[in-house]
């Protein structure tokens, strides 16, 4: 399964499912792709960022997040985000 950010022509995102990408592409070509929201035809696919995940999970989710520097900045070596 694979899911995709779509768009229809009056702007309206929305996100669906397919079986494989020739899934979507044979949809598309059918014009059985519609928004939910207008009912427009008109759909394509949106521009997607990717899902990055490192060794512990998802970017993004580390349990000791960095704290900010603090008004003496970052000098000495102290900075948490340097070690």
């Amino acid at each position: 399964m694979i899911r995709y950010r779509l768009v229809c022509s009056h702007d309206h995102e929305f996100d669906q499912w397919f079986d494989s990408m020739a899934d979507y592409d044979t949809q598309k070509a059918a014009v059985a792709l519609s928004c939910p929201e207008c009912g427009d035809t008109a759909v394509s696919k949106s521009l997607m960022a990717p899902r990055l995940s490192g060794s512990g999970g998802t970017v993004g989710s580390s349990a000791d997040p960095v704290p900010p520097c603090g008004g003496g900045g970052c000098g000495g070596g102290m900075c948490p985000a340097l070690n």
